[in-house]
């Protein structure tokens, strides 16, 4: 933990990261995601992308067969980020501003995931 009491992003992130191809289907998506126990994958994509449970279900709600959609028909582009150091206050304050429920955690590259679930529990 950081030198004050305060949590930071890299206390209570879920390493290492699950990601998945952008050529994958959906179904092989939220397959991934029911074994790790997870609600968003990282998408392996320049930019930045993540797929959730969320964006499953907004397709799914669409009529739409996730045997038959790629990962790229359905994932979230040009993600926010956090980066390890950040305080849980100001991870809480991003997804508040931003609406998300997840943040891809960054270094040099990928290290980690933080959720909505993640930020709840440990500031309350």
């Amino acid at each position: 933990m950081s030198s004050d009491t305060r949590p930071t992003v890299e206390d209570v992130m879920s390493a290492p990261l699950e990601t998945i191809a952008e050529d994958a289907t959906v179904r092989e998506a939220t397959q991934r995601m029911r074994e790790k126990d997870i609600s968003a994958l990282v998408v392996r994509t320049t930019p930045r992308a993540i797929i959730s449970s969320t964006d499953v279900l907004d397709a799914v709600a669409q009529g739409r067969d996730p045997a038959e959609l790629m990962v790229s028909d359905v994932m979230t582009t040009d993600v926010e980020t956090a980066t390890p150091d950040l305080y849980m206050e100001e991870v809480a304050a991003m997804m508040t501003t931003y609406g998300i429920k997840h943040l891809p955690v960054v270094d040099d590259g990928y290290v980690g995931m933080v959720s909505s679930t993640d930020v709840t529990s440990h500031l309350s």
